[in-house]
């Protein structure tokens, strides 16, 4: 493989070099595999590594670009996905001592796509426990740290999908976010994350958490491979279609007035400065997003105690002390303030929805402050107390109530971390909220040398 660095190959070159042969699958795969096994034990990114899967799937990609037929979408690019998904075969924790060892009987939704397409699965990425902290901390194991500092949190839950990505572990991976899973950690990592709207990526028989507001998405290096990645979830390939100029921009540095460290801030209005350089009319607008957690709330707590309440009587010294907390607020949980919600849900819907009859994009903070170090949330930021629990990432949740496409693309640093500019369209506009952010991506330059090179094999292997 000569000195390509396989690990930093977008899905378009690695699939380019498979056809033309330059590139080996098999070859490549067990790249990645070697470098989960010389960098993985710093980050603990991944909770399993299928390897012998792995190297199974390339060997039929390699033996399918020989034959030149029986190509899909993503033959034999390596793939994390995770641990919310199901691989037959596979043990699937959804980051839980509970569910430590059971192996899952089929393919879920996501993954049965993946599968189809050719996808190599490198194996199955940390995850809060049951997705329900936008932290990757759990009772399996270590915290996963962030590539860019591994003290630090990469965010959550699918901390451990962005953290192989950012890390050059994986090409691109799998996530899913309710309450910002994707969005936040991609923020804190230098990725780029995208939350589709409800219904467009289908999970069949998978996990359920967050049943009202949760997606399946992409986490990716750039715009582009989450173009194709989202083509084989959703079944709806897309192609990049020009933005035309004088797209309405709403600008909101600060929603529902909270505090936002000064380095995140900047780096967001670099990104608005970008908007109106490229000939869009960007306006300072307080979104009127409140109101929110009277939704989320009460319906994600109803939720979990469906879905997990028993836990509590026959599992509770297994499980982490943020989802004991949580079963313990759904058994308090009013009745009336669970229909109180699920009235104001299609009310909260319809209000940001109509901001979009006067803006084509929203734009804010994907987080308040960069990725902070491990177990230590912000309690204060701008010289602001804070609530610890959605004091650092309040903005990305309102767009998972309203129900609408959103994504995180890098836009700059703050002390050396990467921030995250949360674009965010009409519910149903995924291929057009990609055009705009890949737009964007190419006049920003994100710079992600330090990573790059601080994750460099040791061992000489490219």
């Amino acid at each position: 493989m000569g000195d390509v660095d396989v690990a930093r190959l977008s899905v378009a070159e690695l699939v380019g070099a498979y056809r033309d042969r330059s590139l080996s699958p098999v070859e490549v795969t067990q790249t990645f595999l070697d470098r989960i096994e010389e960098f993985d034990s710093e980050l603990n990114a991944y909770l399993e590594v299928t390897a012998d899967l792995a190297l199974q799937q390339a060997a039929t990609a390699e033996r399918a670009y020989a034959d030149g037929a029986g190509v899909g979408a993503l033959t034999g690019v390596p793939v994390s996905i995770k641990d919310a998904f199901h691989i037959e075969g596979v043990v699937t924790t959804l980051g839980s001592l509970v569910h430590r060892d059971q192996v899952a009987k089929n393919d879920s939704g996501v993954v049965r796509r993946l599968r189809v397409a050719g996808a190599v699965f490198l194996g199955k990425t940390n995850t809060a426990e049951f997705g329900q902290s936008a932290t990757t901390d759990n009772l399996l194991g270590p915290d996963t740290g962030n590539p860019w500092d591994p003290t630090r949190t990469p965010g959550g839950s699918s901390g451990g999908a962005a953290a192989s990505v950012a890390g050059g572990l994986a090409t691109i991976a799998v996530g899913s976010d309710g309450g910002g899973s994707i969005r936040i950690p991609a923020a804190f990592t230098g990725t780029f994350g995208l939350k589709p709207s409800p219904g467009v990526v289908a999970d069949e028989k998978g996990f359920r958490a967050m049943t009202d507001f949760v997606s399946a998405g992409p986490m990716t290096t750039t715009v582009a491979d989450s173009r194709e990645l989202l083509s084989v979830l959703s079944g709806r390939p897309g192609q990049r279609a020009e933005v035309p100029r004088g797209l309405r921009i709403a600008y909101c540095p600060r929603p529902e007035g909270r505090p936002v460290e000064s380095g995140v801030a900047l780096a967001v209005e670099r990104a608005a400065e970008a908007f109106s350089g490229l000939g869009h009319q960007v306006s300072s607008v307080d979104l009127p997003v409140g109101g929110w957690n009277d939704v989320f709330g009460p319906l994600v707590l109803d939720d979990e105690h469906r879905e997990r309440g028993h836990l509590l009587l026959d599992s509770a010294d297994k499980l982490t002390r943020y989802e004991r907390s949580s079963l313990r607020a759904a058994l308090a949980l009013d009745p009336a303030d669970v229909q109180r919600a699920l009235d104001l849900l299609p009310t909260y819907r319809r209000r940001i929805d109509a901001l979009f009859d006067g803006y084509d994009v929203l734009l804010t903070p994907v987080t308040a402050v960069p990725a902070f170090p491990l177990g230590e949330r912000p309690t204060s930021i701008a010289g602001e107390e804070v609530d610890p629990l959605w004091g650092a990432f309040p903005f990305a949740v309102p767009f998972n109530v309203a129900g609408v496409a959103a994504a995180s693309l890098p836009c700059g640093f703050s002390g050396g971390l990467p921030v995250g500019a949360q674009l965010i369209t009409r519910a149903g506009t995924e291929q057009f909220l990609l055009d705009v952010c890949e737009q964007l991506e190419d006049a920003l330059e994100f710079d992600r040398t330090a990573v790059n090179e601080r994750w460099t094999s040791r061992t000489g292997v490219s």
